[in-house]
């Protein structure tokens, strides 16, 4: 007798969102089980980043469903999504200026992570993540005074800090060097080994095809593909969303 499959950490229920006739998601369906690597690919306006502002709940629905750990939060609003969990990076860092790399943490470590226990995945303070993340030399120092790489990490130790059971990382290797791109792929997939789930959506494909168990592609507002890097890499309509006929 086969043991029962666990139900998905989330999942996406024929989501659905348009902006005046624009539809830009057409009942857009996926899940991605605690631990997974999931990655999201597709074309330029493929509707990647609408789909992961709706799921942060940066953007309302227009129809459709979002669980989160078995619960309905189609209507809550973004900062109670990331109480519960459900965090991202951008894929352009924006921290606090006026504050230290050390204090950058602070902020979403007191906010977002207040209301979880000592039992959710991740280091337990913010000099455990910059050690983790390779910036503890730069603790006291102010974000200005880092590299772009730098800043990459300290926006991935930021999403750290509030302590997500989901990571939704936005292009966080966007306009990096080999080495460089190879040095947050190893940083990705330790979080990962730490127990928390990440949906990586990345233009660079090698990053993709390494780091991911499972891909999912959109194309115009609908999902095109769904297998392992293997299968989508020889899938015909996946071809065609990104060189056409």
């Amino acid at each position: 007798m086969s043991r029962p499959t666990a139900a998905p950490l989330l999942e996406v229920d024929a989501v659905t969102k348009r902006f005046g006739g624009f539809l830009a998601l057409d009942r857009v369906s996926l899940h991605v089980r605690a631990g997974e690597r999931l990655g999201l690919i597709g074309p330029n306006g493929s509707g990647k980043t609408t789909l992961i502002n709706c799921v942060s709940g940066a953007l309302a629905t227009d129809g459709g469903r979002i669980l989160f750990d078995g619960r309905d939060i189609t209507g809550f609003p973004a900062h109670q999504r990331t109480r519960l969990g459900i965090v991202r990076s951008f894929q352009i860092p924006k921290p606090f200026t006026s504050m230290t790399v050390l204090e950058n943490l602070g902020i979403p470590m007191e906010y977002a992570a207040r209301t979880r226990s000592a039992g959710s995945p991740g280091p337990a303070t913010a000099l455990d993540i910059l050690q983790m993340i390779g910036l503890e030399a730069k603790a006291h120092l102010r974000p200005a005074g880092l590299t772009q790489i730098e800043m990459r990490k300290l926006e991935l130790a930021r999403a750290m800090a509030a302590r997500p059971k989901l990571l939704i990382s936005d292009e966080a290797m966007a306009g990096l060097s080999s080495a460089e791109v190879d040095d947050i792929l190893a940083l990705l997939l330790r979080l990962n080994a730490q127990g928390i789930t990440i949906i990586m959506i990345e233009h660079i494909m090698r990053a993709v095809m390494r780091f991911s168990e499972r891909v999912v592609v959109l194309d115009a507002g609908t999902r095109i593909a769904e297998g392992t890097p293997d299968e989508i890499v020889r899938n015909p309509a996946v071809e065609k969303a990104y060189l056409g006929e």
